[in-house]
């Protein structure tokens, strides 16, 4: 074992017990299969406890969609966050230029955060964030290359704390990648809801 990931165990194994079970919790939720996710390396400064998924949406050869979740922990409770656990969310995903052209596609992918959240029933406190649309046009030796779009969120909220101080961070996963599938172009997981409207996606994504 290098010494990062030692370094990474022993701050494991010295956190305080509400964060080690919700870390715990989030390495034993069981996603969809075309979700591909890993723990990667967590931000230091925002917390002093700090744990990190990456994750990305699947399909054949093709990456759909990407994102990472980190969850934040301050024992002594954070003014902004009103509360001592915090999640924070970066998710991407390529686009047909017509669909991100659309006024409504921010207020729309920014309903699919919080109707994520609240379809699984998930307390939670002051969300904030921003949705993004970003388009590339290429030229020179790049020109035969069609426009990209791509759409981003960038959110964070409070989950509500249960037993022990311990909020249900498997079920807020869960409701992470309902969102990330759904900016992939994915059904919903379970029986097909013909409500549930997900973004078409370019079938050639460019590499990132």
């Amino acid at each position: 074992m290098d010494d990062a990931k030692e370094g990474e165990r022993d701050a494991m194994e010295t956190a305080p017990l509400p964060f080690r079970a919700a870390v715990e919790a989030l390495e034993s939720a069981r996603l969809r299969p075309q979700i591909e996710i890993d723990p990667t390396k967590p931000p230091r400064r925002l917390a002093p406890f700090a744990y990190a998924l990456e994750a990305t949406v699947v399909d054949g050869d093709e990456d759909l969609a990407d994102g990472r979740l980190i969850l934040l922990h301050d024992p002594a409770g954070h003014d902004a966050w009103q509360g001592s656990f915090r999640l924070v969310t970066l998710v991407r995903a390529e686009l047909e230029p017509e669909m991100a052209a659309d006024p409504l596609l921010p207020d729309v992918c920014w309903s699919w955060l919080t109707g994520a959240l609240q379809s699984r029933g998930l307390s939670y406190g002051e969300p904030s964030g921003t949705v993004t649309r970003a388009s590339s046009h290429y030229f020179g030796g790049l020109s035969e290359r069609p426009p990209a779009s791509q759409i981003e969120i960038r959110a964070s909220w409070t989950p509500r704390e249960g037993t022990g101080g311990v909020p249900d961070t498997a079920s807020h996963l869960a409701s992470w990648c309902d969102l990330l599938s759904q900016l992939a172009g994915l059904p919903p997981a379970g029986s097909p809801d013909a409500s549930v409207v997900s973004l078409p996606q370019r079938r050639d994504p460019q590499s990132r």
